[in-house]
């Protein structure tokens, strides 16, 4: 029964251990790809914080840097987006969508709607529309007649908010809202807030809080409009064939931009809390790692009562010729017998609970709180041979004192009262 209790120690140890870095490791891995799928790998900017002019050349030219797949223009502004009495700040981003699509995934999802509205209408198009608008003359004379607004609403540019902003404004597909830059224009009566009326020709849902609370898209064209700027953009987005090189070909493409340019890359970006995270997941494995020393106490314990059980026995047999190193390799064997047994169920243990929490989605969680809205978990191998090689080291360094203890035994005195 002490051996049984041992061995389910070991195991339950093993067991949280491995759940705890599944979680641990499915936060990290979920966050990043989230990450990842909604922004660039790498960013170009100029140094002064300037607008980048004649920037379709030079956006053509750095595609052709090694490593680089995509690059993509964009312009970012804070602007307020209210609809009736609700408004909320957001981070308005202009973009080419065909040029957006091949360096993030965010407009892939986009749940009501579509995000095709935002490509530049083509100009036969523009043509068949101004023919129906010379069609409809008549009607849109009556600027209140049901034709006048679907026409006017029509051309109004589209934008696309997140699930948690429309939420939160109560925008649905088809809504009007106003975007107000704070940047202004400036008039005789001082500086004026700029504002324009926006479509919403889609919702998107990344699954990650903060995006879907604070982002909206909309036509490069459009924003340039809405802000004043002119054919110039802020920063051009890169794509490329490994992220863990994103500092090197950032270096890269500063060299090949020439100077007053500048890169940051997703790693100097999320610094932070990718350091969070490391630290987390050793203070995880230290913390729940107590209950593998809890177990190793255990097998001390339930050895030493064995030695103490077994003293007669240890005497007769050693009276017998058995040597001390023997006697001591039975302890140890006894111990590593335990740890073993306990790894290797606590192993199976804890990958099936990781597999079953992780296909399931058994835990929820608050999204507005941890940006998801279920318990991640990503097992890996090699946190597995990690917790076995801890949990059986730790089992035989348990085994050491009363190995050492049962050859110590003398059989003279351990037979004379017998």
């Amino acid at each position: 029964m002490i051996t049984g209790l041992s061995v389910a120690g070991v195991a339950a140890g093993v067991a949280s251990l491995v759940v705890a870095l599944a979680i641990n490791n499915g936060f990290r891995q979920d966050l990043q790809d989230r990450l990842l799928g909604s922004t660039s790998h790498v960013n170009l900017l100029r140094t002064l914080g300037d607008d980048i002019r004649e920037w379709r050349p030079l956006m053509d030219r750095l595609q052709e840097q090694p490593h680089v797949i995509a690059a993509a223009p964009d312009i970012y502004e804070q602007v307020l987006i209210s609809l009736g009495p609700r408004a909320r700040g957001a981070v308005l981003k202009g973009i080419i969508p065909k040029d957006e699509r091949r360096v993030s995934d965010l407009l892939s999802s986009v749940k009501q709607g579509s995000a095709e509205e935002l490509d530049e209408p083509a100009t036969e198009a523009t043509s068949k529309a101004g023919d129906k608008n010379v069609r409809s003359t008549q009607a849109l004379e009556d600027t209140d007649s049901l034709e006048a607004i679907q026409q006017r609403r029509a051309a109004m540019p589209p934008i696309i908010l997140g699930k948690e902003m429309a939420d939160e404004l109560g925008a649905k597909v088809g809504s009007v809202v106003l975007v107000t830059s704070p940047q202004g224009e400036l008039t005789p009566f001082g500086l004026v807030p700029k504002y324009s009326r926006f479509r919403v020709a889609g919702i998107f849902d990344s699954g990650f809080y903060d995006y879907d609370l604070s982002w909206s898209f909309t036509r490069l064209s459009d924003a340039q409009r809405l802000f004043a700027l002119g054919d110039v953009i802020q920063i051009i987005e890169f794509k490329i064939d490994d992220i863990y090189k994103a500092a090197e070909v950032g270096q890269a493409l500063e060299q090949a931009a020439g100077p007053g340019f500048m890169t940051t890359n997703w790693m100097e970006q999320n610094r932070p809390l990718f350091h969070a995270l490391r630290l987390e997941r050793l203070v995880t494995f230290i913390t729940v790692g107590l209950i593998v020393f809890v177990a190793a106490l255990n097998i001390l314990i339930s050895l030493t009562m064995m030695v103490m059980e077994k003293t007669r026995d240890i005497a007769v047999l050693m009276s017998m010729g058995t040597r001390k190193s023997q006697v001591r390799k039975v302890f140890i064997a006894q111990g590593a017998l335990i740890g073993v047994v306990g790894t290797a169920v606590g192993l199976v243990l804890g990958y099936a609970l990781s597999w079953m929490g992780g296909h399931y989605h058994l835990f929820s969680l608050a999204p507005e709180v941890y940006s998801i809205d279920y318990v991640p978990f990503a097992p890996r191998v090699i946190d597995g041979v990690l917790v076995a090689v801890v949990a059986v080291g730790t089992s035989l360094v348990a085994t050491i004192y009363p190995s050492w203890s049962a050859a110590r035994i003398l059989p003279a005195e351990a037979l004379r009262y017998e």
